[in-house]
């Protein structure tokens, strides 16, 4: 089977491989108190154009997703989010879980506008009963979404100006954020999002390494005692040196960069296949996610030879499914989906 059904099947870039193997016997302080650490995390600050914020490694994606709104909302409080958001759709009730709850709102393309945000904070305190409801503290969103989409600079800024007038906190999940940044159609860059955020992290499970997460947090109110709650929730990675070094490698010489914009423009390829033999998409992207609509046919003769994921039912005759590609897929392996794509359809 050639597998496309997501961006993490592989294990780590050979040069991260390498450089924890030169590194295997090393002495060094534990809890990501080493040096390789210390050095992800200025190199990151560096691409992030900011010295105030604190960055943290974490393993994996519903880990930080946990901690971080843990560490920022009090007991009352919960998160806004799209209803197809990864803490919503596909954690297992993580955050409800710590004692959060997830404030759904609806998205027909994965993402959230200002406006939304605004009406549901006008709603609460508008509400007689407000005291009785929980409090929306937070707007969760992920760059790109679960669909691939992209938020814009100006949706971006729009986001930030309505949480920071109604004392909101704004967190971005970039379990997949250099699949964003190396899109055809992205205007956002690092700077901006440390700009715009209260906290968002840099995906390293998806894009390259074998595990982790850098976690950075510009809003102080965050910042404290974070390294408390990560250690309560079962995220201080005791070799935490393992971290520091897969995002030094990442990070060093613009590895990141490359190896996503690679994922990127192998998608292109299979977009531009499809769109050749007219196919519609579910959602229109220019990330690593595609969703083409194809026939129930097609789909189990595509299934004999390839994994891809389920996404939904459109009509009685056809269904959305997903194709991941990665940093590790091969272009052999994409040419012989494109193959088969047009002598099938």
């Amino acid at each position: 089977m050639i597998y496309f059904n997501c961006d993490y099947n592989e294990g780590a870039h050979e040069k991260i491989m390498e450089r924890l193997m030169q590194t295997n016997m090393e002495q060094s302080e534990g809890y990501g108190c080493d040096t390789y650490c210390g050095q992800a995390r200025k190199l990151i600050l560096e691409k992030c154009r900011t010295k105030d914020a604190a960055v943290h490694f974490l393993v994996g994606g519903t880990q930080t997703n946990a901690t971080v709104i843990a560490a920022a909302l009090r007991t009352h409080q919960g998160v806004l989010a799209a209803q197809t958001a990864h803490i919503n759709a596909h954690e297992t009730g993580a955050i409800e879980a710590v004692g959060h709850k997830v404030l759904v709102l609806s998205s027909e393309n994965g993402k959230l506008t200002a406006q939304q945000v605004e009406d549901a904070y006008q709603a609460h305190i508008a509400d007689d009963s407000f005291e009785h409801i929980v409090q929306p503290k937070m707007v969760y969103i992920s760059q790109p979404t679960e669909l691939g989409t992209l938020y814009t600079l100006a949706e971006l800024e729009a986001l930030s100006g309505v949480c920071r007038k109604n004392n909101l906190f704004l967190f971005v999940d970039g379990a997949r954020l250099g699949y964003g940044l190396t899109a055809a159609d992205n205007d956002v860059t690092l700077p901006d999002l440390a700009r715009l955020s209260d906290v968002f992290y840099i995906g390293g499970t998806k894009v390259g390494a074998l595990f982790g997460e850098a976690v950075v947090i510009t809003n102080p109110a965050i910042q404290e005692d974070f390294r408390y709650v990560i250690k309560q929730r079962g995220g201080m990675l005791a070799k935490g040196r393992l971290l520091g070094i897969q995002f030094l490698t990442l990070f060093e010489d613009d590895l990141y960069t490359e190896i996503s914009q690679y994922a990127n423009d192998l998608a292109e390829q299979i977009r531009e296949t499809l769109g050749r033999k007219q196919v519609p998409l579910l959602v229109e992207n220019r990330t690593n996610q595609i969703f083409p609509i194809l026939s129930d046919d097609v789909l189990a003769k595509l299934g004999e030879k390839y994994c891809y994921t389920y996404q939904q039912r459109v009509d009685e005759a056809h269904s959305a499914v997903r194709f991941c590609t990665s940093w590790a897929t091969k272009k052999s392996a994409v040419e012989e989906l494109c193959n088969d794509l047009l002598e099938m359809l």
